[in-house]
């Protein structure tokens, strides 16, 4: 386990038994491969792995009791030992549920029914492992910095752009200074001008975007406060985060790619924090929204103006 790794998870509470899959799929894709036959073998059957000893765990993943100890502690418990309460709670959890009735493998001859079917369950459980999964500490935190936040920059490039432009909007509506910056050079420049008391949020799923790391790193240099949305809070654009929110990272096929399965819990994460800056600024941001509600009203009925 590296040392950014045990950073950014050091001081958590173990994550309760039902966002434990939910932390294995974000996980997993930083692990060693000895680590990742650990965690998919406890997220694949709970009940089983939690009747095992470590030996017993080692032996039927083909690895050592240290590694199944780190990979117990990666995933944010302690030690082995907690590691198998949560899994004993995980599995009564899934006992009492219904089994999923749909996968979100989709073929290229499926039926239309059926991709919408499948997109909507996975799409669903993205979500929860994100709600799941989301550092409520962290989220506090990055909503009291841009709730009194002089000027607020968001760098996305791809679908992400799309995520931070979506987020610019709704600040821009509750009165903040809010900019989502889609051109690298431009993000960049803009960022030599934060300070202070300035927030700098980027937006990256595999957390190691060059064009997102840049602009955010000459925001962390210049004293801003800065956030990272991601799905790798392991990835190079940590160490210019003040504050991680990290998001799911959803099952990716050919026929969905990651620039889908990212999207889903990036605009969870960013409607929450939305959402946390208006309760904060409600006696500002309710005379704002209501305003932006009126002068676009005429654009919904043109006959009335």
């Amino acid at each position: 386990m590296t040392q950014d790794v045990k950073e950014i998870f050091s001081g958590e509470s173990p994550p309760a038994p039902a966002a434990l899959a939910a932390k294995v799929r974000t996980l997993a894709p930083s692990m060693t491969r000895s680590m990742q036959l650990v965690a998919e073998a406890v997220a694949g059957d709970p009940a089983g792995c939690a009747a095992l000893t470590v030996t017993g765990l080692a032996e039927l993943t083909g690895t050592s009791e240290a590694t199944v100890v780190r990979t117990a502690r990666l995933l944010g418990y302690p030690g082995y030992r907690d590691l198998r309460l949560a899994l004993a709670g995980l599995a009564a959890h899934q006992e009492s549920g219904r089994a999923p009735a749909v996968t979100a493998d989709i073929a290229v001859d499926d039926p239309i029914a059926d991709v919408v079917a499948k997109l909507a369950y996975d799409e669903q459980q993205t979500l929860a492992d994100t709600a799941a999964g989301l550092d409520t500490v962290q989220l506090g935190a990055a909503v009291a910095a841009a709730s009194t936040a002089r000027r607020i920059d968001i760098y996305g490039v791809g679908a992400s752009s799309l995520v931070g432009q979506d987020l610019a909007q709704k600040l821009l509506r509750i009165g903040l200074i809010a900019h989502a910056h889609m051109d690298p050079h431009l993000a960049v420049t803009n960022a030599v001008q934060l300070r202070s008391g300035d927030v700098a949020i980027a937006i990256t799923h595999s957390g190691s975007t060059g064009d997102v790391i840049e602009p955010l790193r000459v925001a962390f240099d210049r004293g801003a406060t800065t956030i990272a949305i991601t799905g790798r809070p392991d990835g190079p654009v940590s160490q210019y985060a003040d504050h991680v929110l990290t998001t799911s990272t959803a099952r990716e096929s050919e026929l969905r790619p990651a620039a889908m399965s990212s999207r889903t819990s990036q605009l969870l994460v960013v409607d929450c924090l939305f959402i946390g800056v208006a309760q904060r600024t409600y006696e500002t941001a309710a005379p704002a929204l209501a305003a932006s509600y009126e002068a676009l009203a005429h654009r919904h009925n043109p006959r009335t103006r």
